[in-house]
């Protein structure tokens, strides 16, 4: 008798999809893994879908509306695992910047008829709403660590994903630190590895895209900008919200962050 194959699942949340896209661009590998699992609801891949429950649940995007936390409940239901993927699902996004703010206020300017708007007063994790078995960081997220995520549940075990900083990617391509180097603000000694360190290649400081590493310290970090580099604080907390705003520990660095 033919073994089942492992249903997989990929949602989408509040997100631009850049992280399924990211399945997407496997190219290649994406014929293993369709081998070895069956790909049963992917609305960024096909029409076509098989209902659940499914084994395997990757979920995009951050949840943002009363709806969105309903539906989410309802796949964690359905889903034997969930894993998370992208800064909007791991940290809620971009959009998270709302949180610092009054929603009701954006919605009143930017909409003629604001009652018709239902949306909540926060973007917020997957996490914040449902258990989440895995979350995989990134904006977009590492389309090889995807792969890593998804062959470490079919053997099994946790994926081995590093929890390290960017600084240890640069260290490792022989890029000179830009910090130290040029005086150029980097958050790379704050960021979990994933990209490669890419910008630093570039001359650029890291945007802190693949969000906080493990045990970061961002207060030291921003004291050492402004003292060191001359970064005013308003441009310290900035640097700090962007992908990974709402993330605990970028956020409550901006938060403590006197205002100039």
């Amino acid at each position: 008798m033919a073994r089942r194959k492992p249903k997989l699942a990929v949602w989408k949340f509040a997100s631009c999809d850049g992280c399924q896209l990211s399945l997407l661009d496997c190219e290649d590998e994406l014929l293993a893994v369709a081998g070895a699992i069956e790909i049963a609801y992917f609305l960024e891949a096909s029409r076509a879908t098989v209902r659940g429950p499914y084994d395997l649940s990757l979920v995009e995007g951050s949840i943002t509306t009363p709806h969105d936390a309903e539906r989410i409940r309802q796949i964690r239901q359905q889903s034997r695992f969930l894993v998370t993927i992208g800064a909007c699902a791991t940290a809620g996004g971009i959009q998270a910047l709302r949180n610092f703010q009054d929603v009701a206020e954006f919605t009143r300017i930017v909409y003629a008829r604001p009652e018709y708007i239902e949306t909540l007063a926060t973007s917020t994790p997957i996490a914040e709403h449902v258990p989440v078995d895995f979350e995989l960081r990134g904006c977009p997220i590492n389309k090889q660590q995807l792969l890593e995520v998804i062959t470490a549940f079919l053997q099994g075990r946790r994926p081995n994903i590093p929890t390290y900083s960017v600084c240890v990617e640069c260290k490792r391509r022989g890029t000179v630190c830009v910090m130290v180097a040029r005086g150029t603000p980097c958050l790379g000694p704050l960021t979990q590895a994933g990209c490669g360190a890419l910008c630093p290649a570039y001359n650029r400081g890291c945007y802190a895209c693949f969000g906080p590493k493990e045990t970061p310290n961002p207060a030291s970090l921003m004291q050492w900008w402004q003292e060191q580099l001359g970064v005013s604080a308003r441009d310290a907390e900035r640097a700090l919200r962007t992908f990974n705003a709402y993330a605990p520990a970028f956020r409550e660095a901006t938060i403590a962050q006197p205002n100039p």
